[in-house]
């Protein structure tokens, strides 16, 4: 077996059930543990909207909001849940919305511990994350070096090169450009790759050179319209495909608790395929549990650490709950309808490009630019992950460098093929959840005492504990 091989094999297993055991079963402790914490998402969607301009942090709750989703909210809301449907039948979309709505729970929770174990640097920056509550919180700090390092190194590959090269896919798939090409260390690329890997790494670098700030301000305007640009095209297709609406909501409730394969140009969807791929694409695509989020939400102006829990916990709402729900219905009715579209394929991106392809015109320039904005978010939403890891392990004096690692990785995902790179940063990312969710478990008494603290009218509190200052912030834990 070559190592490519291993490591697909290991990121299958990972990414199997033993994953989907740990984060899934965690979401339903975590809610049971702080009183279903998803019945208050009406109210984290409205504080989500308000600001705490007298509270420490450095960017607004709706801007570390926006630069979480960035992250989030991406290929796999379009081509993933393509993949579960393809792989694990109609079915699967109800089991990764509920994903989502259990979610909600471990997003709130990991979130809530973060900012709660936050730290000052000598600057008067803010920094926090898993690494932070499970140094401060549990006095763990091998499981902080360990989750800090997983995901300082897996956000180069799942953070920079692969988006850069779904960007690069998505435009030369869908569009005819120059096809010349020449040979760059060894790798056959065209002019039209190197020419998007430049640019995309010349804008990202202009974006990232100005921090977190610079982040969630393009963040800030770039998400909301590439979410709403994206629903506004699902909800064309759902109107076109009205008269079928009814069929495809009962086919993915029946095919989720069906021992039988569903027909109707429906790969076999059985319970076992429907949970494994519905629960794996959900997982991924929020990732709740995975402890990427509080990384960007510790940064925020908050009074206390609920108010933030409960803005963060929206990010799962819209992600999987609304947008991959969206795109499931989208497609399992376009199948139903459409004789044409071979939900047997068993490739995701082909299945959500012929959907949206049944739009006029305008159908598959919804799509590549969804593709391309939600790619492109995600790199500065990771880099930003990345790069607070990496602070944590090396200190404030490693953040130039990383800058320089960033755009480098744009640019060579840009132009060479990534298997292995995304198989093993795949792998690792899946690893991010273990220290996480540790911390989470272990910490889930102070989640539930820091919930019902501020709870009712106290949810206006400022919390009354000094933040500490890292005096060895610019040298970080092992720099």
């Amino acid at each position: 077996m070559s190592f490519s091989d291993l490591i697909s094999t290991i990121d299958n297993f990972i990414w199997g059930w033993p994953l989907i055991i740990l984060l899934f079963g965690t979401h339903l402790f975590m809610t049971v543990r702080t009183g279903f914490i998803q019945k208050d998402i009406f109210k984290a969607i409205r504080l989500s909207l308000t600001r705490d301009p007298d509270a420490e942090g450095d960017v607004s709750q709706f801007g570390a909001l926006t630069t979480a989703l960035s992250s989030t909210i991406g290929t796999g809301n379009i081509i993933g849940v393509g993949t579960a449907i393809a792989l694990g039948g109609p079915g699967a979309v109800l089991w990764m919305w509920l994903t989502g709505i259990f979610g909600i729970a471990t997003k709130y929770a990991e979130t809530l511990i973060a900012v709660k174990y936050r730290v000052k640097s000598e600057n008067g920056s803010m920094i926090g994350g898993a690494m932070y509550a499970l140094d401060r919180g549990l006095h763990a700090k091998w499981a902080g070096i360990l989750f800090a390092v997983l995901a300082s190194v897996c956000a180069f590959g799942i953070g920079s090169m692969v988006q850069a090269n779904a960007v690069v896919s998505n435009l030369t798939t869908n569009i005819k450009l120059p096809t010349s090409s020449f040979m760059f260390f060894g790798h056959e690329i065209t002019v039209t790759q190197l020419a998007i890997g430049l640019i995309l790494s010349f804008i990202v670098g202009l974006v990232i050179i100005g921090g977190i700030r610079s982040i969630t301000n393009v963040s800030e305007k770039l998400v909301p319209f590439m979410a709403v640009f994206y629903f506004i095209g699902c909800l064309i297709i759902l109107v076109m495909n009205r008269d079928v609406l009814g069929e495809a909501v009962k086919t993915i409730v029946t095919a989720a608790f069906s021992e039988r394969a569903v027909g109707g140009g429906f790969i076999g969807s059985t319970v076992a395929l429907a949970c494994r791929y519905g629960f794996a694409r959900g997982l991924f695509s929020n990732e709740s549990g995975m402890g990427s989020a509080p990384l960007v939400a510790s940064a925020a102006q908050t009074k206390n650490p609920k108010r933030q829990a409960l803005v963060s916990m929206t990010g799962t709402f819209w992600d999987t709950v609304v947008i991959c729900l969206m795109t499931g219905l989208v497609l399992v009715s376009c199948i139903i309808k459409y004789p044409s579209i071979d939900g047997l394929s068993g490739n995701g991106g082909e299945l959500t490009s012929m959907a949206f392809s049944m739009i006029p015109v305008i159908g598959l320039p919804i799509l590549v630019l969804g593709l391309i904005t939600f790619a492109f978010s995600t790199i500065l939403g990771w880099y930003y992950y990345g790069e607070r890891a990496a602070v944590y392990l090396f200190g404030e004096k490693i953040i130039g460098i990383y800058k320089v690692l960033w755009v480098s990785t744009v640019f060579l995902g840009s132009v060479v093929e990534l298997n292995l790179v995304w198989n093993i940063a795949d792998l690792l990312n899946g690893l991010m959840a273990v220290p996480n969710i540790f911390a989470v478990l272990l910490l889930s008494k102070v989640i539930a005492d820091e919930t019902k603290k501020y709870s009712g009218s106290h949810i206006e509190d400022t919390d009354e504990t000094d933040l500490p200052v890292l005096t060895n912030s610019k040298k970080g834990v092992i720099g």
